[in-house]
C-alpha cells in the first residue's frame, strides 16, 4: 500500500489573463480514495486540476501537499509523488508507444542512475494493465483516439506515483473501454491505495466509481461529499441547470441521475371515469 498523502486547496483563486475561473475555493482530497470533480462545462474543473499539479500558479491562496505548497516544490520531487494526465496531451512526432510510456519513469531517474529492471517492469506492467502491450512498437501517430488515450494512461501508471490526477481519462473511449479504464483505476486504488482525482463529465460514472465527489458551479465549490450527498436533484439543478430524477443504481447501489428533458416525460395517466349505476334491463 502507498503512503497516505494529504492534498488540499486553501482560498484558491485561479484565472487566465483578466478572467477569473476559480474563486476562493477550499477543498480537501481524502487520502487513498477516489475523488471525481464534476460540474458544467467551463466551471473550472480542468483549471483546478492544473493548479493542483503545479501547472498553473494561483492568483491567491495555495495548494498544499503534505504540509508544503505545491508550487514551491522542485518539479522532480513533486513528480515522484503526484502524476498528471492532462486533457488532450500531445505526443512528440514519431514516438513509439513503448518510448512514450517509458517517459513516465523520468522522475525516478537520477543524475547518475541508469534504466534498470525496475523501470522495465513498471513499463511492462502499465502496458499490460491498459491492454496496450501489442501496440508497444507502433508509432503514436498510427493509433486511434481510444488507443492513444489508453497509452497516455499507461504512461501515467508507469510513473508509479501515490497520487494520480486525470483530466477526463475516458475521453475518446467507447462505453466498454470507459468501464475498462475506470475499473483499472479502481483496481489501482484498491491494490496500491493510490489516491486518484479525476475530472469526469458523466455524473453516473462519477457516482459509481468515486468515493468522494466535488461539484463546482460558477467557479466555486458547490458541494463535496459522498455520491449520495452530492448527487441530488437540487445540486444537479444548480450545478448543471438540469432538472433530473435521482434513483438508486440497480447495479452498484450508488445514486443514478435520470435527466428530464422537454420531450421524454411520460404523459399523465388518465383516470377512467367512475362506473355509473347499472341500468335495469327488466325495467
Amino acid at each position: 500500500m502507498t503512503t497516505p498523502h494529504s492534498l488540499s486547496a486553501e482560498r484558491l483563486t485561479l484565472g487566465y489573463g483578466d478572467r477569473t475561473v476559480i474563486e476562493s475555493l477550499d477543498l480537501v482530497v481524502p487520502p487513498n480514495g477516489i475523488t471525481a470533480i464534476v460540474g458544467a462545462n467551463a466551471c473550472g474543473k480542468s483549471t483546478l486540476l492544473r493548479s493542483m499539479s503545479r501547472l498553473l500558479a494561483p492568483r491567491e491562496g495555495r495548494v498544499v501537499l503534505d504540509g508544503k505548497e505545491v508550487h514551491r516544490l522542485p518539479a522532480k520531487e513533486l513528480a515522484r509523488t503526484l502524476g498528471l494526465l492532462p486533457q488532450s496531451p500531445v505526443a512528440p512526432e514519431g514516438i513509439t508507444v513503448a518510448d512514450l510510456v517509458g517517459r513516465g519513469r523520468h522522475p525516478h531517474q537520477g543524475v547518475f542512475s541508469r534504466w534498470n529492471e525496475k523501470d522495465d517492469d513498471a513499463v511492462a506492467s502499465a502496458l499490460e494493465a491498459t491492454r496496450t502491450m501489442t501496440l508497444a512498437d507502433r508509432s503514436m501517430d498510427e493509433l486511434s483516439g481510444g488507443q492513444r488515450q489508453r497509452v497516455w494512461i499507461a504512461m501515467a501508471l508507469a510513473q508509479q506515483t501515490d497520487l494520480l490526477l486525470l483530466d477526463e481519462p475516458t475521453t475518446f473511449l467507447d462505453a466498454s473501454h470507459q468501464i475498462e479504464v475506470l475499473d483499472l483505476l479502481t483496481d489501482l486504488n484498491h491494490t496500491r491505495g493510490t489516491t486518484i482525482v479525476m475530472v469526469l463529465h458523466d455524473l453516473n460514472l462519477a457516482a459509481r466509481y468515486a468515493d468522494h465527489l466535488i461539484a463546482l458551479a460558477n467557479g466555486r465549490l458547490h458541494a463535496a461529499g459522498s455520491p449520495a450527498e452530492v448527487l441530488t436533484e437540487e445540486n444537479v439543478r444548480v450545478a448543471f441547470g438540469l432538472d433530473s430524477h435521482i434513483i438508486e443504481d440497480p447495479v452498484s447501489g450508488s445514486p443514478l441521475m435520470l435527466p428530464i428533458g422537454r420531450h421524454h416525460t411520460r404523459p399523465p395517466v388518465s383516470t377512467p371515469p367512475e362506473p355509473g349505476p347499472v341500468p335495469n334491463a327488466h325495467r
